[in-house]
């Protein structure tokens, strides 16, 4: 199968790997953050401005492939205090609000240039 390299303009990038990889009708999204690529800085200090501005990278990222949020079938979600749990939930569910797709949330000791939450997904269609 062939291997696409999927990379938006205007988002979050790094030589160190790709924005996503498609494969097939499958497509694996990097780990993003709340990087406000406009404000060369995280969308705020708070856990719901990032929540948003990530899922908001991970639209584009998607979208310039093709897909939508609604063909996720997998989300990995890192954050940085566990008890930001419940208050991830309200708003992560506000974008999955029907079948949404498996997922794991993991508390990590750090995250990339300090961010409360970090999101990876892969999606089929």
């Amino acid at each position: 199968m062939e291997r696409k390299v999927i990379q938006v303009e205007g988002r979050p990038a790094s030589p160190l790997y790709s924005q996503a990889i498609q494969v097939g009708n499958h497509i694996f999204v990097s780990g993003q953050v709340g990087y406000d690529i406009e404000k060369q800085a995280l969308a705020g200090d708070d856990l719901a401005s990032q929540t948003h501005q990530t899922i908001k990278n991970i639209q584009s990222i998607l979208n310039a492939a093709g897909y939508e949020l609604s063909d996720v079938v997998e989300a990995q979600v890192f954050l940085d205090d566990m008890d930001n749990y419940g208050a991830f939930n309200d708003i992560y569910t506000t974008y999955f609000p029907e079948n949404p797709p498996a997922r794991a949330v993991v508390e990590v000791s750090a995250l990339p240039i300090n961010a409360k939450v970090e999101i990876k997904l892969s999606a089929v269609k």
